[in-house]
């Protein structure tokens, strides 16, 4: 018998393979509150995520972390309304922000805080309005239509640019994959000994039996091409 695969012992819980969560600086969602406004306390950078954050103090004291935009500055006014109050960094239901508009941290369901588009350097637009629905153009491209009442910041999300810097060396791009909870470096199968892939072993580097397996494979043997329905070029 060979040992885990790395698969198998990233589902296990230890610290190697979690997101170091004390990396985060807090949670950041939208507040129930669909009309009241805040003014920018300090912007903070955030180990854990790409974005900077903002720290608002709304009209009744009460303090929220919320994704710094693009050009967001200390002592900025931010309206959470229900108004066609198109300023940068408002947060608003899509149904009211015009076609063409930047948004960024938009709500998949109205009223869960905010799942999309929340790393530096995205962006999303409102491509069309039609049935109290809205479709959005997502990064990858994709269009997606939702609710017009789920809520988004008016926008692009703050940190963009901070990919066109190389990392250098490995060991800068070992931390980055580390902050998200990720392997870094990925090791090829083939290039492993037979106890710790299937693909490894052999006189050259070479699979030496078929990449696709089946979906009902045991762990141990789940590597490669899953449950294909075909492979090659077309």
């Amino acid at each position: 018998m060979g040992k885990r695969l790395i698969q198998q012992r990233r589902g296990r819980f230890q610290g190697r393979f979690n997101v170091p969560s004390h990396k985060f600086r807090g949670n950041v969602t939208y507040i129930n509150d669909r009309e009241t406004k805040g003014i920018v306390e300090e912007l903070i950078h955030d180990p854990g995520r790409s974005t900077p954050l903002a720290r608002v103090k709304l009209e009744n004291n009460k303090k929220i972390l919320m994704l710094a935009g693009e050009g967001m500055l200390v002592g900025q006014e931010i309206k959470f309304t229900q108004n066609k109050e198109i300023n940068a960094g408002n947060v608003l239901s899509i149904g009211l922000v015009p076609e063409g508009y930047p948004i960024y941290n938009i709500e998949l369901v109205p009223g869960d805080g905010g799942k999309f588009v929340r790393a530096a350097g995205s962006n999303a637009y409102i491509v069309s309005h039609e049935n109290k629905k809205t479709t959005i153009r997502l990064p990858s491209g994709q269009f997606k239509t939702i609710d017009s009442l789920c809520r988004a910041t008016i926008g692009l999300p703050g940190g963009g640019g901070r990919k066109d810097k190389p990392f250098m060396k490995a060991g800068k791009k070992y931390f980055q994959y580390r902050r998200k909870g990720k392997q870094y470096p990925v090791v090829r199968g083939v290039a492993m000994n037979p106890v710790d892939h299937p693909h490894g072993g052999g006189s050259h580097q070479h699979v030496g039996k078929p990449s696709t397996v089946s979906r009902g494979a045991p762990p141990g043997r789940k590597v490669g091409n899953i449950a294909a329905k075909r492979t090659g070029r077309r």
